[in-house]
């Protein structure tokens, strides 16, 4: 058994055993993630997404050393990165190769890294993500750093879970229509160009400034968050919280290159001025509701869909497909039919 008192206490050990049993979603890690949650909500989530190849992985790397060491003789953070590599969709199997990108910062007390293989899951994120970044809270790192697969326009669920979100762009991986698509681009908090040593960085970042000139600061609210709110009207943020703040952050627009850390103090600092206007303006706060409420979500669903599977004989499921296979009945029929036993 896991004594949460190590983890609390800094003990890496008890940690990594921690996070694989969260990860393998066990009745101990979801024991131990109870235990813990009363400690979490300190730690700064800095989301890290864009298309592969943009050099995310060497980007979170200087970004860990810059918060270790840094410049200006500030106060060194403990960080925490959360790693998400792409599965098979045929063995299951993962590289996790970030850690490849990583090597400089083994041996640091200060510094834990996790690789995650996403099984499968959409958006960027492993399902266990949420449960993994909540503890790494609870342990005391001061700044938890999620890199997300990379998986392209619509990898945009990690804005539901990090506070501050950056998107790295790169010049060369498209034209300028596809930089300035909807999706990917609307989460952005804060916009990167790394890689900014290449050819064509000025085409990139005339694209992307006409993005933004296009666009008005606005609060992230997704869909299903807007529909939540429509059925719980109770909920409802108050007019001044709609109208606060945070509406008038303005995305910034910066130049990186990993390879040499090149600009990432310059980014280093849009992060730390990103977290102060959360925090003097409410956004914080939202941003946290917003962010549990997701989980909750999500949560109820897997839980919802895993008793109804049990209470489900086998049988029944098995010959409703075979119906829609043989296109007797449709999907939507099949649902009607597993769910109440009524005939379509």
């Amino acid at each position: 058994m896991i004594a949460v008192e190590s983890l609390l206490n800094g003990n890496r050990l008890a940690l990594a055993r921690t996070l694989t049993q969260i990860e393998n979603n066990t009745p101990e890690g979801r024991r131990v993630l109870d235990e813990l949650f009363l400690h979490t909500g300190q730690a700064h989530l800095v989301g890290v997404t864009g298309a592969p190849g943009t050099g995310k992985s060497s980007l979170v790397n200087q970004l860990a050393r810059y918060y270790r060491n840094p410049p200006d003789g500030s106060k060194s953070r403990r960080v925490a990165v959360v790693a998400v590599d792409p599965s098979s969709p045929f063995t299951g199997g993962a590289i996790l190769g970030d850690r490849v990108r990583m090597r400089d910062l083994s041996g640091d007390p200060g510094v834990f890294i996790r690789s995650m293989a996403s099984r499968g899951s959409l958006g960027g994120l492993a399902v266990a993500t949420s449960g993994v970044v909540q503890a790494l809270d609870a342990a005391g790192f001061e700044l938890v750093m999620i890199e997300t697969v990379g998986a392209g326009q619509a990898e945009v669920d990690i804005a539901r879970l990090a506070h501050t979100t950056l998107v790295i762009e790169a010049p060369g991986l498209g034209d300028d229509i596809q930089a300035i698509k909807a999706g990917i681009l609307e989460i952005a908090d804060i916009l990167v160009i790394n890689k900014a040593d290449r050819p064509g960085v000025e085409n990139t970042e005339r694209a992307l400034k006409s993005m933004l000139q296009l666009a008005h600061p606005v609060e992230h609210v997704f869909q299903d968050q807007v529909t939540h709110h429509q059925l719980y009207p109770e909920q409802q943020p108050t007019e001044s919280a709609d109208v606060g703040d945070e509406r008038l952050w303005e995305i910034p627009l910066t130049r990186t290159v990993a390879t040499t850390g090149e600009g990432v103090g310059k980014l280093g600092v849009f992060i730390d001025q990103h977290r102060a206007y959360l925090k003097s303006g409410g956004g914080w706060s939202r941003r946290e509701k917003y962010r549990l409420q997701s989980e909750l979500d999500s949560l109820l669903q897997a839980t919802l869909v895993s008793r109804w599977r049990v209470s489900l004989p086998k049988e029944k499921y098995v010959s409703t497909l075979e119906q829609v296979v043989r296109r007797q009945v449709s999907p939507w029929q099949a649902v009607k039919y597993l769910l109440d036993g009524s005939e379509a």
